[in-house]
């Protein structure tokens, strides 16, 4: 890796002429050259014990052991030395080390394994949530589909959402967003879908919400889909539940979340005026004929239909056969719900009240939040200590993009409900966020959210707080680009321009921009630049790191990116391996960077 070995590339210059660049391979940083001086005691070779030394007091993993340090040795003598490994003792060289410190699967930027306490109530938790997870693309005429499900539960989602709806001869139940173009999926094949991945990202539990605009009639269908097809997974509460259970009492299950049914006599006298499901005054619908075909317009501004009036209607007919065994599988239906959905009615003020017999959810907008948040900051972490706070993603969002989501994890909300099917910078932070903890879907909310002082006052998202630390972040170099990319993809005449993006996503305090110098010409780019972030509220820190290469005149391509959690971030020399615009990892390309925090 260090050897001072050169690649050469040819690039067409000028139709009839070719440029060739020689690409030196880079030397260990000075900081890893004086790390193995110094830790192997001014040896050439370094050994188990010296390694260990360096792990405990260099990298601060208190924890490791012997048997970590004689671990790497191994890996690193059999997949660079497979002689060396029978004729040389159990030590590593200089560039041994280097490429020990520069491989993304044995020297992790945070912890890779599942490292909180799991066995608080749901309530003390992040968890990571989807928003219309059936879609495939924008919210106004994009299919509907089980497999943006697969994937999101593939990615270690464990809140899925689907709107269920009658079909037009209100006999079955299909899944697609309500008033819009978008064509329908079966739910019976969604319940499928999650039956079968549910769990294999995550063993801890997944939650389910349905924004259920159904009849009593197809209630007690939807009932019996959903015990025959999750079966024994399927967590349920007789009665709403005076606290939540916890992660780790809850693995392996799958757990429903929607508004109890009104559970009532119910003939075949629908009441036509309940089938307008919403009774929120901003959603205005204007339907336009256009050469024959129906094009639907919404402004959904605050419009969450688990918030709206009943979906289903009630009748004042007489009892009859029919109405009873309707009214047991509501009642059936209605058992099956683990997670209460409370509606969203008569102010903020009022749906923050607390009860303190019963734990529920409360769903609100991303402009009902920002709105609320000026005013009730307070009774929002107050009420997000036990219940559940689901945010969603306004409805004019018609391209499935979204909002910052920093406004609901300051307020303590659990449950912050994004688009998972494109991709941006506000996505790639909540990807980050869900890194940690080893990626189960579950991250521990910091204490200040869950605690009262001695005056039983809450934490105040919108006082000033003083810094509580310093990050220091050392940008070495990059390497693997030319594995994952073609010699062209950057620049057709000459290698790439890159430099790194180094941003803070935070509280607003915190939240801070730099960038390295742009490198010319370059696929192994050194830039051993160090930029200091102050941060007030680290444990909502979220480091953004994005490659780019640099364009004149043209805008600059993207190269990879990944976002990381501050609080999770290991101190010392880390490999940070890089992602494309969906958050799928490379094969090789990295960045060696340096964390520490002062």
């Amino acid at each position: 890796m260090s050897d001072g070995k050169e690649s050469k590339y040819a690039y067409k210059f000028l139709r009839f002429f070719k440029r060739t660049y020689r690409i030196k391979e880079a030397e260990p940083p000075s900081d890893i050259k004086e790390a193995f001086l110094k830790y192997s005691e001014g040896k050439n070779l370094m050994t188990s014990d010296q390694l260990l030394n360096f792990l405990i007091n260099f990298q601060r993993e208190s924890d490791a052991k012997i048997e970590d340090a004689d671990k790497i040795i191994s890996h690193i003598l059999q997949t660079r030395h497979h002689i060396a490994k029978f004729t040389r003792s159990n030590t590593l060289t200089l560039d041994d080390f280097y490429h020990y410190l520069f491989d993304q699967h044995l020297n992790f930027p945070i912890n890779p394994q599942v490292c909180q306490d799991m066995t608080a109530p749901l309530s003390h938790y992040f968890i990571y949530t989807g928003h219309n997870s059936y879609l495939t693309g924008n919210q106004l005429n994009s299919e509907s589909s089980c497999v943006p499900i697969i994937n999101a539960l593939k990615n270690g989602v464990r809140v899925i959402e689907l709107d269920i709806w009658p079909n037009s001869a209100e006999d079955d139940i299909k899944v697609y967003h309500g008033r819009t173009l978008t064509s329908p999926v079966k739910f019976i094949d969604c319940l499928k879908a999650i039956k079968e991945h549910a769990f294999v990202a995550s063993e801890y539990p997944l939650v389910v919400t349905l924004e259920d605009h159904l009849t009593p009639e197809l209630q007690a269908k939807a009932a019996e889909m959903i015990t025959q097809t999750l079966k024994d997974v399927l967590f349920t509460s007789l009665e709403c539940l005076e606290e939540f259970p916890s992660p780790e009492a809850l693995k392996g299950k799958i757990l429903l979340s929607t508004k109890p049914p009104k559970e009532y006599l119910y003939s075949k006298a629908f009441d036509e005026e309940k089938k307008d499901l919403c009774e929120n005054e901003e959603l205005h619908e204007e339907v336009i004929e256009n050469k024959n075909e129906k094009q639907v317009i919404e402004d959904k501004n605050d419009i969450d239909s688990e918030d709206s009036e009943d979906s289903s209607g009630e009748s004042e007919d007489t009892d009859s056969s029919e109405g009873k065994l309707c009214s047991l599988g509501v009642h059936k239906y209605k058992s099956l719900i683990a997670i209460h959905a409370k509606k969203h009615k008569g102010g903020l003020t009022k749906s923050l009240k607390l009860d303190p017999s019963k734990v529920e959810r409360l769903s609100l907008s991303e402009q009902q939040l920002e709105k609320g948040s000026e005013n009730h900051g307070t009774e929002l972490v107050r009420f997000t200590q036990r219940n559940l706070l689901r945010i969603y993603p306004k409805g004019t969002r018609f391209n499935s993009s979204n909002y910052n989501p920093m406004i609901g994890w300051m307020h303590g909300a659990q449950m912050v409900a994004f688009n998972m099917q494109g991709y941006g910078k506000r996505l790639w932070a909540m990807q980050g966020l869900f890194r940690s903890n080893g990626g189960c879907g579950y991250v521990k909310k910091p204490d200040f959210l869950m605690t009262m002082d001695e005056g039983n006052k809450v934490f105040d998202p919108e006082e000033k707080l003083p810094v509580k630390t310093c990050l220091k972040v050392r940008v070495y170099m990059s390497d693997g680009w030319r594995l994952d990319f073609k010699p062209t993809h950057f620049d057709t005449y000459s290698p790439p321009d890159f430099y790194v993006k180094v941003h803070i996503v935070g509280v607003p305090a915190d939240a801070k921009k730099f960038k390295t110098e742009t490198l010319d010409n370059t696929w192994i780019p050194v830039w051993n630049q160090e930029f200091s972030f102050p941060l007030t509220v680290p444990e909502l820190a979220i480091l953004r790191l994005e490659v780019r290469d640099h364009d004149t005149g043209e805008k600059d391509d993207f190269g990879g990116q990944i976002c990381l959690p501050v609080r999770d971030l290991r101190p010392g020399i880390r490999t940070v391996p890089l992602h494309d615009r969906d958050g799928k990892n490379f094969n090789s390309t990295r960045l060696l960077m340096r964390f520490e925090f002062v």
